[in-house]
């Protein structure tokens, strides 16, 4: 397999429309656009397969929760002989501003549990990055449920296309390559509300 793609979040309708959930969202969208069904259940996760201008991509959604998505990865990346440079891992960060996209190989887990579990796993850090701003409490404390909360009216409306934006941009590296797909989709902190509270 060419490419794996694999986006973070919670399983369940209970999560369906959280934060922390917007990994789900953005792999939902780039299968809908390629028309592949995350129909196959196995190796942890929901799963499907298809190709974009002839490279063969898997997407894939993890069914263990957030902190545990490395199982569900190293399985997946085992079973098909993807190499590890080629993972594309979507996911939410409370470390940037709501509706930045930014893409990256490699670095840290900022505290991420579904990351830390990834490298946990694989062993490497050694795997590209979709990282979406979701912004952050200002009280610390509030971090874990804030990530369990849904997003906000005014955010909700300019999610489709954030979530549109990060789709392409997933899109882009297998194309072309993270190079390109840096230089074309990368935003600079834009402010998808005109107002933030």
């Amino acid at each position: 397999m060419d490419y794996l793609l694999v986006g973070l979040g919670n399983p369940g309708k209970r999560y369906e429309s959280t934060r922390h959930n917007i990994g789900f969202m953005v792999l939902e969208k780039i299968a809908a656009g390629l028309e592949i069904e995350l129909k196959q259940k196995s190796f942890d996760a929901l799963w499907g397969k298809g190709a974009v201008s002839g490279k063969n991509v898997l997407l894939a959604k993890p069914q263990t929760y957030m902190n545990l998505s490395g199982t569900a990865v190293r399985r997946l990346q085992s079973f098909f002989k993807t190499e590890t440079s080629n993972l594309i891992v979507i996911h939410d960060d409370l470390d940037l501003p709501f509706g930045s996209v930014r893409l990256k190989a490699g670095g840290g887990t900022a505290g991420h549990k579904g990351l830390a579990s990834i490298e946990s796993n694989l062993g490497t850090s050694d795997f590209m990055r979709v990282r979406l701003g979701i912004g952050k409490p200002v009280d610390k404390s509030r971090i874990e449920g804030y990530v369990l909360e849904p997003f906000r009216k005014e955010e909700q409306d300019v999610l489709p296309e954030i979530i549109g934006l990060a789709a392409e941009a997933s899109a882009e590296i297998v194309l072309n390559g993270l190079q390109k797909a840096l230089s074309k989709y990368q935003t600079k902190n834009r402010n998808f509300l005109k107002k933030e509270d």
